[in-house]
């Protein structure tokens, strides 16, 4: 594991696009029919990494909290699933359902999506406008696994408010950090 931080692409970048399985339905489905008019959050997470397992359960109740104000959040796994197996299409939709997951859980297996969102590490968040331009990057809070701090997701939180309240979303963000993504 190799601690690594977002790399923070630009703020206003148009969210590009995609068209990834999700491991759960079994069905190909495209950012045109996740995005929300409201915000879209896309997820860089894998099974294995332990600051990801370190926020699932807040990653569900931002789910929970966040759907019925019309965010669409969306999880991609981006991970070379021959050296990582554990972050493979069917372990993908083992942790989806036995977490509770109500969003979805796409698989990148070419690593196009990682690369065009310049994610870089797991986990890796990116808040889209209802034009689809990115107004937020970073950390989710700032806990980690043993730091002791709670985790709140009180960061990505907060832009989410800003942007479903219509208020500007402040442009001081701290990165994520997590694992690196693992590359073929």
């Amino acid at each position: 594991m190799s601690v690594t931080p977002s790399s923070m692409l630009p703020l206003g970048t148009v969210a590009p696009d995609f068209n990834l399985l999700d491991t759960v339905s079994g069905n190909t489905l495209t950012l045109d029919q996740l995005k929300s008019p409201v915000a879209t959050l896309i997820m860089f997470i894998c099974n294995h990494c332990p600051y990801v397992k370190h926020v699932n359960n807040e990653l569900v109740r931002l789910a929970n909290d966040y759907l019925s104000q019309g965010v669409s959040l969306v999880a991609i796994s981006s991970n070379d699933v021959i050296n990582y197996p554990q972050d493979g299409p069917d372990r993908m939709k083992d942790t989806a359902l036995q977490l509770g997951y109500t969003f979805p859980y796409l698989y990148d297996e070419s690593q196009q999506v990682a690369g065009d969102y310049q994610a870089a590490c797991t986990p890796d968040f990116y808040l889209f406008g209802p034009d689809m331009k990115l107004v937020y990057r970073g950390q989710l809070d700032s806990s980690r696994p043993g730091n002791g701090l709670p985790v709140t997701g009180e960061d990505l939180r907060q832009a989410l408010d800003g942007l479903i309240t219509g208020k500007n979303v402040s442009s001081e963000q701290i990165p994520s950090v997590g694992c690196n993504i693992k590359w073929k």
